[in-house]
């Protein structure tokens, strides 16, 4: 009898492979290349018909759950390891002889027991460079309703259950996000707001010579502002791998500050505030994951997202209308990013490109049965911007209730077995592509780093 596959969330990625499937890097003009390669697309398809309760609390997790999709090890084996090693967490049953249950911080707690003392090479831990920083995500897209936050909250969901230390940033003043994750920012002073006001602060007190931000020389609000650091806008959340810069209404408050402060301060390069304050406050190297959900309009929060990011994951319906909105989407990207650089190359000779490691589209809410052919369409003519994944619609999240935010956050339990399988499944194999361009995007740094560190 044959052993059955692993599932996909345990399947191993070789950094090498990873890295030779890697398309190149995406520069600035590759998006005005996808805007036209979209506007040709609309066309033929228009001509094939197309038209326009309390605190949360974390579940638990049982052995089958454990060694099917977050330790690639059997149920006997891991049964036979905690036997051996008492002093590893042993989990809680309900009742005497029924199934043992582990918290999330348990079960890395024996990720890194196997990691030490366990088969090498088997990945207990998931691949990320020491030397690495984190890698930035931007789910982008400024049509709404294409299941953005729905997307990025299983990615963080899903790199967390992996093992994965993860950043989850709501630029969004809906504060959907924030709301899966059950933190809500008090008011504009936990959110984004402030971190562009530190940064725009920052830079004034930098051009008047002033390095002290307790210095009388600045206005207090400058003062308050230069002073934010990743303590105040940064929360825990019932995930003990997930922290998140949470959102509210007041957020919105930046899309017509930036401008007015942009009037006083012309120098000030507003783009790189966000990035700014990952980098400073140590941030890359605190989380190995940095996801950022971003609102449904190309304004100043998504441009610093946008610029912030090493990969783009732009989530698409496959319909008519979001493929043509999608196409206005790029052609945006491009005109927003080239002007941002030729007003840079006017100050500077040697002044940066904009460059994404990695650009995907993902097409989500797929109904097979309904949209094959305009799905198909849509892959032909974006061809490697597309994640060859279709994150399939399922009910299961719905019928998984209001206390939980997701497919991970419901137990198997709830479910018939077969059921869940299917659910979770459409949500792992999108997760495990986005795995993939990381460590291919990792695996690519970690050589170039070392190229240069040769050639010195």
């Amino acid at each position: 009898m044959s052993s059955q596959a692993p599932s996909t969330s345990l399947q191993p990625i070789d950094p090498a492979q990873a890295l030779a499937d890697l398309p190149p890097r995406v520069t600035t003009d590759r998006f005005t290349v996808a805007a036209e390669i979209c506007m040709r697309a609309r066309d033929d398809l228009a001509r094939r018909g197309y038209k326009p309760d309390g605190e949360k609390q974390l579940r638990l997790f049982g052995i089958w759950e454990i060694t099917t999709y977050m330790i690639p090890v059997s149920a006997q084996h891991f049964r036979r390891v905690l036997k051996a090693h008492p002093d590893l967490p042993q989990g809680v049953s309900e009742k005497p002889g029924g199934t043992k249950m582990f918290t999330l911080e348990e079960v890395n707690t024996i990720r890194d027991f196997l990691e030490q003392e366990g088969q090498q090479g088997k990945g207990y831990r998931p691949y990320r460079p020491g030397n690495s920083p984190a890698k930035i995500v931007s789910v982008c897209n400024f049509k709404g309703g294409v299941a953005k936050t729905t997307t990025g909250a299983h990615l963080a969901m899903a790199a967390a259950l992996d093992g994965y230390r993860v950043l989850v940033i709501d630029l969004d003043s809906q504060a959907s996000m924030s709301t899966m994750f059950g933190t809500l920012a008090r008011d504009e002073a936990q959110t984004a707001y402030a971190v562009m006001a530190r940064h725009r602060a920052r830079h004034v007190a930098a051009a008047m010579g002033i390095d002290d931000y307790d210095s009388p020389e600045l206005d207090e609000d400058i003062r308050d502002a230069a002073k934010v650091t990743a303590d105040d806008v940064i929360f825990g959340t019932h995930w003990p791998t997930i922290d998140i810069l949470p959102a509210q209404l007041n957020l919105y408050w930046a899309e017509f500050q930036v401008p007015v402060w942009m009037q006083t301060h012309r120098s000030w390069q507003f783009w790189d505030a966000l990035e700014g304050f990952l980098r400073d406050e140590g941030l890359l190297s605190d989380y190995d994951i940095i996801l950022i959900d971003t609102p449904p309009a190309l304004g100043y929060l998504t441009i610093n997202a946008l610029s912030a990011a090493d990969i783009l994951l732009i989530p698409v319906g496959a319909s008519f209308i979001e493929f043509d909105s999608t196409g206005r989407f790029f052609d945006m990207l491009y005109t927003t990013f080239a002007s941002i650089e030729d007003s840079m190359a006017r100050v500077s000779d040697s002044a940066p490109k904009f460059s994404w490691d990695a650009v995907q589209v993902l097409l989500t809410r797929y109904d097979e049965a309904q949209q094959a052919e305009l799905a198909n369409v849509i892959q032909v003519y974006l061809d490697d911007f597309v994640a060859q994944h279709r994150q399939e619609f399922t009910a299961l999240v719905g019928q998984a209730g209001e206390r939980v935010s997701g497919i991970y956050e419901a137990s198997h339990g709830d479910f018939n077995r077969d059921t869940y399988r299917r659910g979770r499944e459409t949500f792992d194999r999108c997760y495990h592509e986005v795995k993939k361009l990381l460590i291919g995007c990792w695996e690519r740094d970690r050589i170039e780093a070392e190229a240069r560190e040769a050639a010195e």
